[in-house]
């Protein structure tokens, strides 16, 4: 049974009128939070989305309106400049939180007035970076994204023993991680060209559609995550671009994974949608082929399997320097969905907790390329491709076998559900520039 609740009313309405529009990102059964700062002044402080508006937590805080709500912790959550804090918080405070937003934003509330002196135009402001992220984990969750790459690089034996035994991940460079609407510079590093190894700027820049999950309660070191107490760690999630430089790539990575090839850049949307928010998109996880037998116990949970998965439906759209040029919307090219992945998000934290790694507030773990079999369902270029060979034809006449300078990749989201409100993940992304441009 979901755990659903008031807020989840799809009949709810917002006095903030944008919200109630159809097709909105965050209406109010959404509210995700994340780190603003107003236009022209660098002061960052927690803020909730709320259709085209923000509201500023913290004023709201110095304003009195919310006293008391997370106890001895309030001052500490709502006068952060980072989400951490209010991660770091346990579930019930995060669901008491969520509750009085929402019903202070309804139509009728009684506190319309006081809180409509704390909403900001999202026009009016920059977002930044939603937590201090002291770890980047990324995974490799999608079968058909590991068997795709698999066939090109070892077609006799595409998809690795260990894949359906355990949810293969890396530790990724937490440093760059960037937020939506940065400008990612093309990297350079060594590959191979004409049977030389050369090193110069990378030639088959691709980017990777991924869901970001952001770790909410810590565990201590040595101390492991069973997979029923998982979602209890899990804060909420965001679109993830994991930039990848495939020639890098692809004579970097053996024997250790990819280094220099993903280490670059990671675009990240801004907006933190919360777990709560997503009870009513829950989903089974995806059933096991028997021949790939039963999967161990500590990866084993009743609830998991009835609701472990998430339905989210994703698109990335490219935009090139010519499209601009003549005022041309960017062409969606990758339309695929989260219900297929191998693995869950409680999963992923489970197995990466189970060694007694130290999990921490704010951390960020990537599940990997989002992709499904059919025609543009592929998260990733080099899987769209087929590493180049097969480039697409875009609708203006150009053709892309990876990405060019100039070029403007943008991830979208939502989840839709019977009996439930519609709602956006936001939006993630970048636009490339040439090497050595910054």
């Amino acid at each position: 049974m979901h755990r659903t609740n008031e807020t989840h009313d799809p009949n709810l309405r917002s006095w903030v009128e944008s919200a109630n529009d159809v097709g909105a990102d965050f209406p109010i059964q959404n509210l995700p939070f994340g780190v603003i700062s107003p236009n022209g002044v660098n002061d960052d402080r927690i803020a909730v989305a709320i259709g085209d508006q923000v509201l500023d937590l913290r004023s709201c805080f110095r304003a009195g309106l919310l006293e008391g709500l997370v106890g001895d912790a309030s001052h500490a959550v709502f006068e952060a400049r980072t989400l951490n804090p209010l991660m770091a918080q346990n579930p019930q405070v995060w669901s008491a939180v969520r509750r009085c937003l929402s019903r202070g934003l309804r139509q009728g509330s009684a506190q319309q007035t006081a809180l409509s002196r704390h909403l900001l135009a999202m026009q009016d402001i920059t977002l930044k970076l939603p937590s201090r992220i002291g770890d980047f984990t990324d995974f490799y969750c999608s079968i058909e994204h590991a068997t795709n790459g698999g066939k090109m690089s070892r077609p006799d034996n595409p998809l690795m023993p260990n894949f359906t035994s355990l949810p293969v991940g890396y530790n990724g460079r937490a440093s760059s991680v960037i937020v939506s609407g940065s400008q990612i510079v093309r990297p350079c590093g060594q590959f191979q060209k004409d049977d030389k190894i050369a090193f110069g700027p990378c030639e088959k820049l691709d980017f990777e559609l991924e869901v970001g999950t952001f770790i909410g309660q810590g565990n201590s070191q040595f101390k492991s995550i069973p997979l029923s107490q998982a979602p209890e760690h899990f804060f909420g999630i965001c679109l993830l671009n994991d930039w990848s430089a495939r020639d890098v790539q692809s004579w970097e990575y053996q024997p250790l994974g990819p280094f220099l090839s993903k280490g670059f850049a990671t675009t990240i949307s801004g907006w933190v949608i919360t777990q709560e928010a997503l009870e009513p998109f829950r989903i089974p996880a995806r059933k096991r082929d028997d021949a790939h037998g039963e999967v161990l116990g500590y990866l084993s949970d009743a609830r998991n399997d009835a609701y472990g998965g998430l339905d989210l439906n994703l698109e990335v759209h490219l935009r090139t320097a010519e499209m601009r040029k003549n005022n041309q919307p960017g062409e969606v090219i990758a339309s695929t969905s989260f219900d297929s992945m191998y693995w869950t998000i409680p999963q992923m934290i489970t197995h990466h907790a189970s060694n007694g790694c130290p999990m921490r507030p704010g951390d960020l773990l990537g599940s990997g390329t989002v992709s499904k079999y059919g025609d543009k369902a592929q998260g990733c270029m080099s899987e769209i491709t087929w590493r180049g060979s097969n480039p697409i034809q875009l609708e203006n006449g150009e053709h892309r076998g990876y990405l060019h300078d100039g070029d403007e990749v943008k991830m979208t989201g939502y989840c839709s559900a019977p009996n439930a409100r519609s709602i956006g993940l936001g939006v993630c992304e970048g636009q490339v520039l040439p090497s050595g441009a910054i």
